[in-house]
């Protein structure tokens, strides 16, 4: 993917930066990316943490023309796939998705991507997605549960530019084949086809297996009473 590229040493939030980023006429994909966020955010209230410059925290700002507001999980699953792609491609094994978008080793957390859509009229006029890719960080600080580096897992350190052209490149062909990302991100989903396990709702505790995402980004889950029930976003909890 082609795009304009700009390269902060620190800003608060590299999607708070595209936000207000007024693009040029004609002007196509923009990408942020920094050495360090002081404010990098997650899904939510949620942090990220990062230690400056080891890892990849990036914005991407594209103008999609064809995704109507009810398709914008597409865009999801395809930045998701793109990473798992760009894992693989260096020899990282049991990578996954956890759904929605947070890019799993195992069960450990790797990356964590958030997207903020805007509207015109039924359209989506741009997107942007916000990723914090765990590179080359040994030690993590904060009281996330489970993160995990890229250096961790391979052992060894990585080049970010060249990472981040990796993703880039996986993504132009995630974007164009919607169906085929569809089965490939079902295919891809962390714990899918695995069994039972704990998750938590409104109503609490219980066991279920993962079925599939529908085209919308609803989650499918099987209880064990054989009930099949549907989850937006934050509807329902992993227990890890």
């Amino acid at each position: 993917m082609e795009a304009k590229a700009i390269y902060l040493d620190e800003v608060d939030s590299t999607n708070r930066y595209l936000l207000e980023y007024q693009s040029a006429e004609g002007e196509g994909a923009t990408i942020c990316v920094a050495d360090f966020q002081t404010a990098g955010r997650g899904c939510g209230s949620n942090s990220w943490e990062s230690e400056r410059g080891k890892n990849l925290l990036f914005s991407l700002l594209i103008h999609p023309t064809d995704i109507e507001a009810r398709e914008q999980f597409h865009i999801s699953m395809a930045i998701s796939l793109a990473i798992c792609d760009a894992m693989q491609s260096y020899g990282m094994k049991d990578v996954s998705v956890k759904w929605p978008n947070d890019i799993y080793w195992k069960d450990k957390k790797l990356c964590g991507i958030l997207i903020e859509n805007r509207l015109s009229g039924t359209f989506i006029r741009d997107s942007i997605i916000g990723i914090g890719l765990n590179v080359n960080q040994d030690v993590f600080l904060s009281d996330a549960p489970n993160p995990v580096s890229m250096r961790q897992i391979l052992g060894r350190e990585f080049n970010r530019d060249e990472v981040l052209r990796r993703i880039l490149a996986k993504l132009n062909v995630c974007r164009c084949m919607v169906d085929f990302t569809y089965m490939r991100y079902n295919a891809m989903l962390y714990r899918r086809g695995k069994g039972f396990f704990t998750f938590h709702d409104a109503s609490g505790d219980f066991m279920a297996e993962i079925l599939e995402t529908d085209r919308s980004g609803l989650l499918m889950l099987r209880k064990q009473s054989g009930e099949v029930q549907s989850y937006a976003f934050k509807e329902v909890q992993f227990i890890i």
